[in-house]
């Protein structure tokens, strides 16, 4: 069979004709065996890896199988030894008729690497079929007239059996008017002819009967017999004779029953019954078996189907050749190995299926067309004789398309033409070519501070295009680049699903953002991975009450502030200050006055604490005032602080500086480094100012003394320093005033005595009289 691939540029119709160059090619290469019939299952035929020059269990690694057409279970393979081995009990009888010789392809097929070797193995015949003759008894009537030396056809016997085994020789028992000849056709058969030795007389013996004997050639040889009964009949004067010597009909394959073949005509010139002419087959094999004549008329018609690949051309002897024309009532043969299932992805060139194609028809109707769908990525190759490879035509991508039906089309080019199809599945197996995708380049997670530990605050998620373990992806934390951060003892991640749990609660004070890697790995070979960023922010909770900053609630003593009496509706008493270490709304305050001792007299605002007069003071006004405010942040729920604050009216004075206590330090305030920053902030301003402060007094002193010494004025028992304050706009209060202070101990409380606006050249008899009056302890007496 010759093989030509499409030149077209998809590839994908092959046109299978015949190359006698190929059959030659394959059949040089071919490994033969030959066994005879009827040998019995587990016969060892060959060592097929011996005979190949293969390795001992290289069949078994590389997937060999043998392969026939028809799927004839005939052979069997031992992978492991090598071995050929006969699976049941041949007949070549069954298996190819009256073909000689028998011999029947196998083919071996190693799928890894890919590798065809073709094996013959011929049935040779045995004796095992006697000769037999279709009918128990011939009927030949000869005329009386009939001279020596005629010949009388008849038919012949059937051996199934071929060459020597077949029908040799025919005899006749011995008698006084015939002897037997054995002829041959061109085919081989051989025939019987009946020869008249001795003129019949009708009145004499009218009949004869005779025993014809085929005998075959086979050792011991087998034989058959039949009866011959010969009717002498009148003489007539003479012989029918045909119209046409030979007659040459061409029948189609596919005629119906009792088609008219031929109409044969013979004339008698005697007349009466000696005219009458009847007409009969004398060739009595197997050619003769589809037709039947008709005695009278002398028409030959078909009684049994022809078949072209059986029976393809039929002669006689004496009148009639019948030559049987094919027509395409074959349809072309697929016979589908599949090979590779499942194909790998990544693979260049893979065969994934053999097949063998055939067409039992000749000439055009035995000539092929092989086709696929064009849109595939598969191809033929032709290997040997009529067979071809399915192939890639370069790698796959199962993550495009993981399966494949191809539908192989054969079609014969034959009138009307005949097609055969056949679908395989091709499944395209999963190569680890994908990373794990994330399904975000970056997650940004938020959680509330103060969470409890295990919290789950987020989930990362990856994908990955392949499948099975390839697919199969774990989730890990990447090591962080900030050495100070302890990302494990923060975070923890489920391996399986990506789940992101807080390991400890978290103090937005403490961090408010942090940022690492995670990475997604699936369980190829080798493995491949991806990362993503992920950001964690801590949300805020009002979890901080408002800080006051000033005036200090801790002091060992409370803090008062001074207000003139003659302060005017509006005037800056003090500012409250105060911080919240939250953020957003939490850290936003607003300040409210709770309790006053003259509730209409004092009003702070609401944002920025400042505390300031509502109206104008009078007279009847206490000189001392205790308010309470409120600090309060915008939390949900809100937090606050109080605050407490001592103001004490003075008679034209603005604001004397009185040295505050000093604070207590508060331990548990050590680690909050914002508060400790102010405290330092706020004790050093504090020391320089005092130190400025002090400075001053000792000018005063200085003064004081000179002008002790010229009015004779003496101080009262105790030390009084005095101070000379000057606030300005920037401070508590709006405007700048200077007061003279004078100090006295030795009581047991802190009091304040105020007493006129000091000013240049005026006498100082006033101090000392004061002082002398004065009656409490450590009290401030301001000049």
């Amino acid at each position: 069979m010759e093989t030509d691939l499409s030149k077209t540029p998809e590839k994908r119709q092959v046109i299978l004709l015949t190359i006698l160059l190929l059959l030659w090619e394959a059949d040089s290469e071919a490994i033969r065996y030959s066994m005879p019939e009827e040998t019995e299952s587990g016969y060892l035929v060959a060592n097929l890896a011996k005979d190949l020059g293969l390795r001992v269990g290289e069949l078994a690694t590389r997937g060999a199988q043998i392969h026939s057409k028809g799927n004839k279970e005939l052979l069997q393979l031992h992978a492991e030894t090598g071995n050929l081995l006969l699976k049941e009990k041949p007949d070549r009888e069954v298996l190819c008729g009256v073909t000689d010789p028998c011999v029947l392809h196998f083919q071996l097929i190693l799928e890894n690497p890919v590798q065809f070797f073709q094996t013959d193995l011929q049935i040779t015949d045995i004796n095992d079929h006697a000769p037999e003759f279709s009918h128990r008894e011939m009927l030949l009537k000869i005329p009386e007239s009939a001279q020596p030396g005629t010949v009388f056809p008849l038919k012949a016997a059937q051996d199934s059996d071929i060459g020597s085994n077949a029908v040799q020789n025919y005899t006749v028992n011995s008698n006084l008017h015939f002897h037997m000849v054995t002829q041959s056709r061109a085919d081989g058969r051989k025939y019987p002819e009946l020869v008249l030795d001795r003129a019949l007389d009708r009145e004499e013996e009218p009949e004869l009967t005779l025993t014809l004997t085929a005998v075959d050639g086979g050792s011991p040889p087998r034989s058959g017999s039949t009866t011959v009964r010969i009717e002498v009949v009148d003489i007539n004067d003479n012989v029918p004779q045909f119209v046409q010597s030979l007659y040459e009909v061409q029948v189609p394959e596919n005629s119906p029953l009792h088609a008219l073949i031929v109409t044969v005509s013979a004339r008698d010139l005697d007349v009466g019954p000696y005219g009458n002419v009847a007409y009969s087959l004398f060739q009595g094999d197997a050619a003769s078996q589809p037709f039947v004549i008709d005695e009278v008329t002398g028409e030959i018609r078909l009684s049994d189907e022809l078949d072209f690949e059986v029976n393809r051309g039929l002669s006689g002897k004496c009148t009639v050749s019948v030559r049987v024309l094919d027509v395409n009532d074959n349809a072309p043969e697929l016979t589908i190995r599949k090979l590779t299932i499942p194909v790998p992805e990544n693979s260049p060139e893979t065969v994934v299926a053999v097949f063998s194609v055939s067409d039992s028809d000749s000439g055009d109707n035995g000539r092929m067309v092989c086709s696929i769908p064009n849109d595939l990525p598969f191809l033929f190759k032709p290997t040997f004789k009529n067979y071809y490879t399915l192939v890639t035509e370069g790698p796959l991508d199962r993550e495009s398309r993981a399966e494949y039906n191809i539908t192989i089309t054969v079609t014969d080019m034959g009138t009307p033409r005949l097609t055969t199809q056949h679908t395989i599945t091709v499944q395209v197996s999963d190569v680890n070519d994908n990373a794990p995708a994330f399904t975000q380049t970056s997650y940004t997670l938020f959680v509330q501070e103060n969470n409890s530990p295990t919290l789950h605050i987020g989930t990362i998620s990856a994908t990955d295009s392949d499948s099975g373990s390839n697919a199969h992806i774990t989730y890990s934390l990447l090591p962080t680049q900030d050495p100070q951060l302890a990302l494990s003892s923060l975070i923890s991640i489920n391996t399986e699903n990506g789940q992101l749990f807080a390991l400890r609660a978290l103090d937005y004070e403490d961090l408010q953002t942090f940022e690492f890697h995670v990475g997604a790995t699936d369980q190829g070979s080798p493995a491949l991975s991806s990362q993503a960023l992920v950001r964690v922010l801590v949300l805020d909770a009002n979890d901080n009450a408002p800080f006051v900053l000033y005036p200090l609630q801790n002091a060992s003593a409370p803090c008062t502030e001074l207000l003139p009496r003659a302060a005017e509706p509006g005037y800056l008493v003090t500012k409250v200050v105060a911080v919240d270490r939250d953020s957003g709304q939490n850290a936003w305050l607003s300040f409210q006055l709770l309790k006053a001792t003259e509730p209409g007299l004092f009003s702070v605002w609401a944002h920025n604490g400042e505390v300031r007069t509502s109206r104008l003071l009078s007279e009847r006004d206490a000189p001392k005032h205790r308010l309470l405010l409120l600090v309060k942040d915008n939390g949900d729920p809100p937090r606050s602080a109080s605050v407490t604050l001592h103001v004490l009216l003075v008679d034209g004075f603005s604001q004397p500086y009185l040295p505050l206590p000093e604070v207590a330090r508060d331990p548990a305030q050590d680690e909050d480094l914002l508060t400790l920053y102010l405290v330092i902030a706020l004790a050093s301003v504090s020391s320089l100012f005092l130190l400025s402060v002090l400075l001053f007094v000792g000018v005063r002193l200085c003064r004081r003394a000179r002008a002790a010494s010229l009015g004779n004025f003496s101080l009262p028992e105790g030390h009084f320093p005095g101070h000379l304050i000057d606030v300005s706009g920037t401070g508590t209060l709006s405007e700048s005033y200077q007061y003279e202070v004078c100090l006295k101990g030795g009581t047991g409380t802190n009091e304040f005595k105020f007493v006129k606006p000091l000013f240049p050249n005026v006498e100082t008899q006033a101090c000392a009289e004061e002082n002398e009056n004065a009656v409490v302890r450590n009290s401030f007496v301001f000049y």
